[in-house]
């Protein structure tokens, strides 16, 4: 692959995340269509994938481009609006963009040049149509948007007598921290001797170099109670709109001098002589030295601020190909295993010196290991973006009011799981809008607003994350689920199930209770690959749900594929383990326990009786039990359910193996691993054993 080549790649990947800020900037901007920030969000992806389209080719791409942006800079001037039909138009003209850049790039002409002549009609409005002024003006609120950032040096002398008053001047030193980077420099130069002080007196000012975007006046309010009395200057000494191509970094002696802390006759007699600067002036008492600290410490400030954006400019991120990250995570992998090893060896052979290099190894590994999971973490508001625009086509096409509310955007996955949970995430919530949220007229009838809501949350819980899609919508029929489960033969007419279960048998396959088929949902496809697609990411789904009120679903799945901490648990001679985060507890089971069950498989754990799985009989790897076996508890669906396994070994680093093909569809098994003597120990699959059991 040529240069060219590489970077026309790099282009369409930039420019896919462009489309991406894009549309949930366009998103947001349809709820607040004056939002000045969004608005100019817009305008820059425009912008950019304009200016790079253009460079690498793809004259398509930067002429319809160019349409939008010079409608949204009309919307930044305030002479154009925010109108439904401009996001419509936009969102539109962003999937047109995103067909240009694929690797075909087959489009219909007709449409994209319809498209180029409606902004055009848009950009160039009628002599009489009324320019937008005053609170509905975005270009007003672009002003009174927040700064960038800036340097300012503040000069606070408070007066002598401010203790008098019940002002800290501390506390005001805190509020100037909590806007931004703070440098504070006491000067101590006032301060009488003891025999001639006041205690109730202040003695002491400060020269602060802060950094914040926050802006002047936010600044200022800091001092709003004190101004009167106190000496306060607030000098801006850098400003990040400034250019970057050559920075200026000023001199201590024209610092000084600024600051009025130095004459300039005084500064070129210094200057004749060859010592530093700040040196000379001190010794020569010129210059008390906290002053000269504190010129120090602006100009270093004033350094690094200008460095900073240099290297923001240069690269703020590296591009790596998902494949090598891959490879990466894979030799991560063996290299877990291999540490596994040589600590095994090391304590076999009890040789000190070889210990301390295994944990030392070990040391190292963990932190490489969990460095190179973090690289593969990303943030799941990316998908949440994608949800929203799914959420408002499909109400139009249904003519529903849905409004989507997403939480924890910033919660982080693995990549490949994220990218695994974007199908199961989208059929979840087609028939929470389909099935789910009634019609605005149904919804008014019933004492509902007539928008319905779907909420989509996400948040950490240990070592997995937790996935809520829940409307409040009519919620599930049991009725209905009953009769069809009856129906489909699922159940008999007699079974008696618990809420749980009953709505878990809408992930049957073919099973729908919908009155007709629509172009959305109704053929029954769908919640049974959900709840496959959730499975083979090693999760569970669980469904409840009040008739009137609305549906739950809640997803909960693990942080990375690659590596997970496990128990590790014996059978016989095998070794078996499982997640770790599935594992509440381990109690013991002797003999006489089993024999008080009467022959049921219940265990009493503090007066809770707890039905469990004996692993040993269900994998056939023997018929004797030992006297003292051990029952691992777990909690799947809600339900606390044991596994009887022969003992418990301990915590293990699990590299996830898959299995062979003739392996892979053997029930209650996910994977193996290598253990450190290089034998293998397969991964227990809790969910399915439950099921299976």
């Amino acid at each position: 692959m040529d240069m060219a080549q590489v970077h026309r790649e790099a282009f369409r990947e930039e420019a896919h995340e462009l489309l991406t800020e894009l549309e949930s900037a366009l998103l947001e901007l349809e709820e607040n269509p004056v939002d000045a920030n969004l608005i100019g969000c817009a305008f820059r992806a425009m912008h950019t994938i304009k200016g790079s389209g253009a460079m690498f080719g793809f004259y398509e791409v930067a002429e319809l481009t160019h349409e939008v942006e010079t409608v949204f800079d009309q919307v930044r001037n305030g002479s154009t609006s925010v109108t439904k039909d401009l996001i419509d138009k936009t969102l539109k003209a962003g999937d047109l963009i995103r067909c240009l850049l694929s690797s075909n790039g087959a489009v219909d002409e007709s449409e994209r040049q319809q498209l180029i002549s409606t902004f055009r009609q848009m950009a160039a409005p009628p002599e009489d149509k009324p320019v937008h002024v005053g609170s509905d003006n975005p270009a007003g609120a672009l002003r009174e948007s927040e700064e960038d950032e800036k340097l300012y040096r503040i000069r606070f002398r408070p007066s002598p007598d401010i203790f008098l008053t019940g002002t800290d001047p501390l506390l005001l030193l805190k509020e100037l921290r909590d806007l931004g980077k703070c440098r504070i420099i006491a000067h101590l130069c006032d301060i009488p001797s003891l025999d001639s002080m006041d205690p109730e007196r202040c003695y002491t000012y400060w020269d602060i170099i802060l950094s914040t975007a926050k802006g002047i006046n936010a600044i200022k309010d800091v001092f709003i109670f004190v101004e009167e009395d106190s000496e306060i200057h607030i000098t801006i000494i850098d400003d990040s709109g400034n250019s970057i191509d050559k920075p200026i970094y000023k001199k201590l002696g024209e610092i000084l001098v600024e600051r009025g802390d130095l004459t300039t006759e005084d500064m070129e007699q210094v200057l004749q002589k060859k010592k530093l600067f700040g040196e000379i002036l001190v010794e020569s008492g010129l210059a008390d030295p906290s002053k000269v600290e504190a010129a120090l410490v602006e100009q270093q400030q004033i350094r690094e601020a200008q460095q900073k954006r240099q290297m923001s400019a240069a690269a703020a991120s590296i591009r790596v190909p998902s494949e090598k990250l891959d490879t990466l995570v894979n030799l991560v992998g063996e290299l877990v295993t291999v540490q596994a090893r040589l600590s095994q060896t090391a304590g076999l052979r009890n040789d000190t010196h070889l210990l301390q290099i295994a944990e030392e190894v070990e040391r190292l590994t963990s932190e490489l290991r969990d460095s190179t999971l973090n690289i593969r973490m990303m943030p799941i508001g990316s998908t949440f973006s994608k949800f929203k625009r799914l959420v408002r086509d499909l109400s139009q096409q249904l003519e529903k009011e849905v409004e989507m509310v997403t939480e924890g955007a910033g919660t982080e996955l693995d990549k490949t799981v994220i990218e695994r949970l974007n199908d199961p995430l989208v059929h979840i919530i087609r028939n929470s809008i389909d099935h789910g949220i009634e019609s605005p007229e149904t919804r008014q009838a019933a004492g509902k607003p007539r928008q319905g809501t779907v909420h989509l949350t996400a948040e950490h819980s240990g070592d997995s994350v937790i996935l809520t899609i829940r409307d409040d919508g009519a919620g599930l029929d049991k009725n209905a689920i009953r009769a069809k489960a009856i129906e489909k033969k699922l159940i008999l007419e007699s079974a008696e199930l618990s809420d749980r279960e009953l709505f878990a048998l809408i992930f049957a396959p073919g099973f729908s209770t919908a009155k007709k088929i629509t172009g959305v949902s109704g053929r029954g496809v769908g919640m049974d690959v959900v709840k496959q697609s959730i499975e083979a990411l090693r999760g569970t789904i669980d469904i409840t749900s009040q008739k009137g009120e609305g549906t739950t679903i809640t997803i909960k799945l693990p942080l990375t594929l690659a590596i997970i901490e496990s128990l590790m648990v014996k059978i016989g001679d095998e070794y078996f383990v499982m997640p770790l985060s599935l594992v509440e507890e381990c109690v013991e089971l002797t003999s006489n326990d089993i024999e008080r069950a009467h022959g049921r498989n219940l265990a009493n754990v503090r007066g809770s009786m707890i039905p469990y799985i004996p692993l040993r009989q269900r994998f056939l790897l023997g018929d004797k039990d030992p006297a003292i076996q051990h029952v691992v508890v777990t909690e799947v669906a809600g339900e606390r359910i044991g596994l009887l396994v022969d003992s418990v070994i301990g915590e293990h680093q699990t590299v996830i193996k898959s299995l062979g093909r003739m392996y892979r569809d053997v029930q209650g098994l996910s994977g193996a691993t290598i253990l450190g003597d290089g034998s293998v120990a397969l991964i227990l699959d809790v969910p399915q054993l439950v099921q299976w059991g």
